[in-house]
């Protein structure tokens, strides 16, 4: 016999077909799919009754677990602003077989308008995430262009019309429509919304993710509204009151973002760390919306347009203390670097606070109270103030955020070639050339080029084709004295802007100036000429480089074919820069110092008054005028020209030891000595300066270049340490830094030397220039001990041990003497004023042959030096040579005629 048939029941329930919802229909009965309808499961309504009569108990507990599982996808999905998901779960999620523990005649209405307000959250979201750049740029959306706008609307409004859902559900309808208002640029609608909302009132305690994100996002777009809505109000007083409240809202929504951020990455954390333990989620990267990131910005953003410097500061700094998201790292970099623009700008150092304490009184005054509302009673998490660093000046604090900012930068760098990432590369690339162009103003206050070359070096890894960051990064080495890499990295450069002049006129001068490349400088120089009229002003430069590169291989050459060669191609290159450059006085004052060269005198000065009158006060075009007027033998106006150069540049070292010479050939060595006595106070005074600023600056990094002209301070030397020409030769620069290294290794006390090398360098020069006065008025034993001082300094400088054999061979100690200038030769080898004093010791010494060979190799490197042919000619008549003797004797006589009494070559030659 078979078994009774079992009781009817109601069909099972399948999934709708693609694109209807589920609706719960009023009066009983079952879910139908239907197209446009509401959510299949809200409020614990779901099923029909007659059908939920029919399921049995076991039936009901499992819908109400899959209730509870379901609100929770919900609130996660609005929480995490995952509107697609959503979307998914309003059309294909669907309850089990069995009834929910609430009657579904009493929750079928709430069901359908909870639904709807969800549906109408997901079409106002998306289409706000269609509409981005618009919602950007205040441009208000219309319902005509925007169907998904007209339907979020008219869902939203059917649903407070028939006010069936919860007070809790209804506000947020009110505030999703408040969203809405604004976004179609109905701000009074939304303000008002709002206020039916009582959004002053919501406490935030104990509330879900998604309602934290709908009341931040209200607060904004409440401040938002208001602030756009004040050109009606007439009354000032209104009007001040309307800022307050903005103000207020501003800052509330700041709080509330914060707290929502924070909240939302430990559950996404949380989240994560399940789906390692094999759940099916998926951790997934949060973007601020643009509602979300105004929250965060807008507080102290109102606060710097208004001037309110200090609030903005403030409001800055909190949002940097609190404990940071993985969706708040871009704005935090965002937010370090307007700080410190802020400090860098707006901050004078007298006015600057520290961020542990509080801003100076009459800052103080200016201040309001705080605007956020108490209701609020959740709090972001801050960073603990447990062995934190704390800047001492608005500098330092600026160049603190701006490394933090380089650090996140380079972190997030777009480094992919990838067609697909251009946009991320181009806006990583904006976001850190920003930072980089704070870092170059904030290390450069401070000097600190070697870290600020350090910096730019580290985004070359995404600065491939930019021709800024380069530029950037060879300026920077360029600076910091690390002129070999700046010179590469200017190659590059030019590669990319083939048709910029600057770019090789700046390696040419850093060829010619610190490295002595010259034939590097000719190069880059031709570059400048190859482009022609497209250099525009530039191309005078350009011939001015060439001409000064010419000028300096001619002073390097050895024999006289070569030197005519390049001084002849150097004069024509000066020329046609002149000729470009007519009312150029640096391009006149070069070609007169290459006719000095070439000693056309007269003709030197007579383009030399041109430059002066071009500018009277320039230093160089003064300092040659009087090496000129020397050349000339007119000793008085050179001390005249001089003397007012000296006026005008009272501590250019350069110009007093042009007054020494000219003292002790015009009016004898005791005038010369009141000089050096003179330049030995100044030098302590300068020193005195430096380590006055130097100890300021010990709060912050104080690290500076090897060399570094003080401001006002001009220490540009002969030669380094070679008192007898000033030609600025490749062996001379070899010279001056063996002897330096030499010199660190062997005293003792060179760590104490601080600042410029070129001030120590000058000191030994001062000290030694007073010993040769004290030999010319035979006071040795005041001249050893001014060699001894020297000798402190450095004690294997040539120039040191070229004196103490001139104080030997005065003495009468040949042999010593000879040896001591073997030392010299040894450190530098183009001594030619070591040269001529060796030759003299020898020919006293008998060793005439030797002596003529030292005395011809010194005319060979300068064949202007009359002291040495006069010198050589004493020699071959010693030995019997009259005829070549006489020769020698006629050129030296031609040349001391027109000899300054400093080389003319003490003039920088340098763009």
């Amino acid at each position: 016999m078979r078994p009774p048939r079992p009781a009817a029941r109601s069909p099972p329930l399948s999934a709708p077909p693609r694109g209807c919802t589920w609706q719960v229909r009023r009066g009983g009965g079952g879910a139908s799919p239907s197209v446009g309808g509401a959510s299949p499961y809200m409020g614990g309504a779901c099923g029909g009754v007659g059908a939920a009569r029919s399921r049995p108990r076991r039936g009901a507990k499992m819908a109400a677990l899959w209730h509870v599982k379901l609100s929770g996808e919900l609130e996660r999905c609005r929480a995490e602003r995952h509107w697609a998901q959503l979307r998914q779960l309003l059309r294909h999620q669907l309850p089990p077989h069995g009834r929910a523990p609430r009657k579904a005649a009493a929750g079928a209405e709430e069901a359908e308008d909870y639904g709807n307000m969800l549906l109408a959250e997901v079409l106002l979201e998306e289409c706000l995430q269609e509409n981005f750049a618009k919602l950007k740029d205040s441009i208000p959306l219309t319902e005509k262009n925007e169907p998904k706008l007209g339907e979020a609307k008219q869902c939203l409004t059917n649903i407070l019309s028939r006010g069936k859902l919860r007070p809790k559900y209804m506000v947020e309808a009110m505030l999703i429509l408040g969203k809405l208002h604004y976004a179609e640029g109905s701000y009074r609608d939304a303000i008002s919304m709002y206020a039916k909302a009582g959004i002053d009132d919501i406490s935030t305690k104990d509330e879900p993710l998604y309602m934290l994100r709908l009341v931040t996002e209200a607060f904004v777009i409440k401040g938002l509204s208001l602030e756009r809505s004040t050109n009606s109000i007439a009354s000032r007083a209104r009007l001040c009151e309307r800022e307050e409240e903005v103000m207020a809202c501003f800052e509330t929504a700041c709080v509330v973002a914060q707290v929502y951020l924070q909240e939302l990455e430990k559950t996404l954390n949380s989240t994560h760390s399940r789906s390692i333990k094999g759940s099916n989620m998926t951790y997934s990267e949060f973007e601020l919306s643009y509602f979300l990131e105004a929250a965060l910005q807008s507080a102290y953003v109102t606060h710097l347009k208004k001037g309110n410097i200090v609030k903005g500061m403030r409001s800055l700094r909190e949002i940097l203390r609190t404990v940071e998201t993985k969706a708040t790292q871009t704005f935090k970099m965002t937010a370090a670097k307007q700080l410190a623009q802020v400090l860098l700008h707006s901050l004078s150092e007298d006015c600057y606070w520290s961020p542990l304490s509080d801003p100076l009184p009459e800052l103080m005054n200016k201040e309001d109270q705080s605007y956020v509302s108490n209701l609020l009673c959740r709090k972001p998490e801050l960073y603990t103030e447990e062995n934190v660093y704390c800047p001492r000046d608005n500098v330092e604090e600026a160049l603190l955020l701006l490394l933090i900012s380089e650090s996140m930068a380079n972190r997030d760098a777009v480094i992919s070639r990838a067609p697909d990432q251009q946009d991320d590369r181009a806006v990583s690339l904006r976001d850190a050339s920003a930072v980089y162009d704070l870092l170059s103003i904030t290390l450069g206050r401070r000097g600190q080029y070697v870290m600020l070359s350090e910096c730019l070096e580290r985004a070359m890894k995404f600065a491939f084709d930019e021709f800024h960051l380069w530029y950037q990064l060879a300026l920077s080495m360029v600076a910091c004295g690390k002129s070999a890499y700046a010179v590469s990295v200017l190659k590059e450069c030019a590669k990319l802007r083939p048709a910029d002049p600057t770019v090789p006129l700046l390696a040419a001068k850093v060829c010619i100036g610190s490295l002595h490349w010259l034939e590097e400088g000719e190069n880059f120089a031709k570059m400048v000429i190859d482009l022609g009229e497209d250099a525009g002003e530039s191309l005078a430069k350009g011939y001015l480089a060439l001409g000064l590169s010419y000028s300096l291989q001619a002073t390097d050459a050895t024999l006289k074919s070569t030197q005519d060669e390049f001084n002849k191609k150097a004069l024509q290159a000066l020329e046609r820069a002149r000729e470009l450059g007519p009312e150029d006085h640096q391009i006149i004052l070069y070609l007169s110092l290459q006719l000095a060269l070439v000693r056309q005198i007269s003709d030197a000065i007579e383009h030399l008054q041109e430059a002066l009158q071009l500018c009277k006060d320039d230093m160089n075009s003064l300092h040659l005028l009087a090496l000129l007027f020397s050349a000339q033998k007119h000793y008085q106006h050179a001390l005249d020209v001089i003397n007012m150069a000296i006026v005008e540049y009272p501590e250019s070292f350069s110009l007093l030891f042009t007054k020494v010479k000219l003292e002790w050939m015009h009016k004898g060595p005791e005038e010369a000595l009141v000089t050096c006595r003179h330049m030995l106070q100044l030098w302590q005074m300068v020193y005195s300066v430096l380590q006055h600023s130097g100890s300021e600056k010990g709060s912050s990094v104080t690290e500076t270049p090897v060399i570094k002209k003080h401001n006002g301070l001009h220490l540009t030397l002969p030669d380094a340490h070679d008192t007898d020409s000033g030609s600025q030769r490749a062996s001379s620069l070899a010279a001056s830094r063996l002897e330096q290294a030499m010199s660190e290794i062997t005293m003792q006390s060179s760590t104490m030397k601080q600042g410029p090398m070129q001030l120590w360098t000058a000191l030994e020069q001062i000290w030694l220039q007073a010993a040769e006065l004290f030999m010319e008025q035979h006071h040795l034993k005041e001249a050893g001990f001014c060699i001894q001082e020297a000798a402190t300094l450095f004690p294997t400088s040539h120039a040191v041990l070229y004196m103490r054999g001139r104080l030997a061979e005065m003495k009468g100690n040949l042999e010593e003497a000879k040896q001591l200038y073997d030392e010299a030769l040894t450190v530098n080898p183009a001594g030619v004023e070591i040269m001529h004093s060796l030759g003299l010791v020898l020919n006293r010494l008998g060793r005439r042959e030797l002596a003529q060979k030292v005395l011809r190799d010194a005319i060979q490197i300068q064949n202007t030096s009359h002291q040495a042919w006069n010198s050589l000619g004493e020699v071959l008549q010693a030995q019997g040579k009259n005829e070549a003797a006489i020769e020698c004797f006629l050129t030296a006589l031609d040349l001391e005629s027109s000899s300054p009494v400093i080389p003319f070559t003490v003039i920088p030659r340098e763009l």
